[in-house]
C-alpha cells in the first residue's frame, strides 16, 4: 500500500467535517406570508434581493403562500443582513435566524 491511498480517506474525511462546520455558520433568510404584498412584488423582490431566477422566486413564493414562510436565502449574518434590510423596505416581512 502505498502512503497516498492511506492519507486520501483521512483528507476527505477532514474535507467533510469542515464542510459541517461550515453549514452550521450558516444562517436563514426567512420571509413570511403576509395579506398585502402580491406575488408578483414578492417574486420581484426575490429576484432583485436575492438574485433568484424567476422560477426560483416564483417556487419560494407559493412556499410563502401555503406553508406561511421560507428560508429564501442561506448566508453569513454579513451578507443576508443588506439583503434582509432590503426586503423589509420593500414592505414584505422577514428575519435573520
Amino acid at each position: 500500500m502505498n502512503h497516498s491511498s492511506t492519507t486520501l480517506p483521512y483528507i476527505e474525511e477532514s474535507e467533510i467535517l469542515l464542510e459541517d462546520l461550515l453549514d452550521q455558520e450558516e444562517l436563514d433568510l426567512v420571509v413570511f406570508n403576509d395579506d398585502f404584498n402580491t406575488f408578483e412584488h414578492v417574486i420581484n423582490i426575490l429576484m432583485k434581493v436575492c438574485k433568484h431566477s424567476h422560477e426560483q422566486a416564483e417556487q419560494c413564493t407559493l412556499v410563502i403562500h401555503y406553508k406561511g414562510k421560507c428560508a429564501v436565502k442561506k448566508g453569513s449574518m454579513e451578507e443576508l443582513k443588506p439583503m434582509c434590510e432590503a426586503i423589509l423596505d420593500s414592505g414584505i416581512q422577514a428575519t435573520i435566524l
